[in-house]
């Protein structure tokens, strides 16, 4: 896992057209940890979780996304549900039979629940994404940043007003250590 694959916020927006719509702030040349920064502490915080969906590789972002869902909606280990399981086995292991396997349960899970998203994250990683390995219909680059970041706001919405805003700080701090550069790098 080695950091931002980004050297600066505009190529983040640059490489995933649809940031300008899920980011409300305009890029900027900061390296993305220092955007990221600048997000959380604006008036919509929600776009760093965003920028991180964006930023991480895939096998990141999908570990991210069930740690963050974890967190927000106090799953304990043992209480995961199937698609949650899916997702991590996948992160552990990203063999494409589990990826397939995260991404059925994340199409036949409830999209109003996150761990479907989380699934549907590692599911929509890479490879066929298609109903079958026949019909074949490839991951987009933004299939998983999409799905990570839906998951994450999908969990958020089941806070409590009160907690909001200190549980969305420790999501993101969970995503922070994934962007900053391995090797004593930046």
């Amino acid at each position: 896992m080695a950091g931002s694959r980004f050297s600066t916020a505009r190529e983040v927006f640059e490489a995933f057209p649809s940031t300008e719509r899920d980011i409300s702030a305009a890029p900027t040349d900061e390296p993305p940890l220092v955007f990221l920064e600048s997000l959380r502490r604006g008036g919509t915080p929600e776009d760093a979780v965003s920028l991180l969906a964006y930023s991480l590789d895939r096998r990141e972002a999908v570990w991210w996304s069930a740690q963050s869902v974890r967190l927000l909606m106090r799953i304990a280990n043992g209480q995961e549900d199937a698609p949650l399981r899916a997702a991590e086995a996948w992160v552990r292991d990203p063999d494409d039979l589990l990826r397939r396997d995260a991404l059925r349960l994340g199409m036949l899970g409830n999209r109003r629940l996150a761990t479907s998203w989380v699934a549907l994250a590692a599911g929509w990683s890479g490879g066929n994404v298609g109903p079958s390995v026949h019909a074949i219909v490839p991951a987009t680059p933004e299939m998983t940043p999409k799905a990570v970041r839906t998951a994450i706001l999908v969990a958020l919405a089941t806070v409590n007003a009160r907690e909001r805003s200190d549980r969305l700080q420790a999501s993101i701090d969970i995503g922070v250590p994934l962007m900053r550069p391995r090797g004593g790098e930046g």
